[in-house]
């Protein structure tokens, strides 16, 4: 039986390289070409990007940035490797604040959201469905 390769995106993000952003969601595009319906995939790329910007802003190593594209989800994880500090949680941003809106975004658009904790660090993951794809196929037929 042959094996199927799920389609997958890995970076390792260097400490404090915010260049990373903008290169990870150019990787991200290129990944979900043929997934999701209209929009999925700028979201999703929004999404990775207030990830990755967490990581390199708030944590003194690097990350690593991991997409994964399923059968009915696309996973993004971004995992630090800092062993101290505060769970990330959603927080209402200062309006005055440019600051602070990244996981309220992650919480308010994604299908699933969380944080994991790793034997060193943690790692922050969210999943969007790939439902309006499947309902886009199906409209066509």
């Amino acid at each position: 039986m042959k094996e199927q390769t799920v389609p997958q995106l890995r970076r390792r993000l260097g400490r404090a390289d915010l260049r990373a952003v903008p290169e990870a969601r150019r990787a991200l595009r290129e990944l979900l070409r043929h997934w999701g319906g209209p929009g999925q995939s700028e979201v999703a790329e929004l999404l990775t990007s207030e990830l990755v910007t967490n990581a390199l802003v708030h944590t003194e190593e690097g990350a690593v940035l991991t997409a994964t594209v399923g059968p009915r989800a696309l996973r993004v994880e971004v995992r630090d490797f800092v062993g101290h500090g505060p769970r990330p949680r959603p927080r209402t941003p200062r309006e005055e604040s440019t600051n602070g809106r990244g996981l309220v975004l992650v919480e308010s658009l994604a299908d699933d959201w969380g944080v994991r904790p790793c034997e060193v660090g943690k790692s922050v993951w969210f999943e969007l469905g790939a439902e309006a794809e499947a309902e886009a196929e199906a409209e066509a037929a």
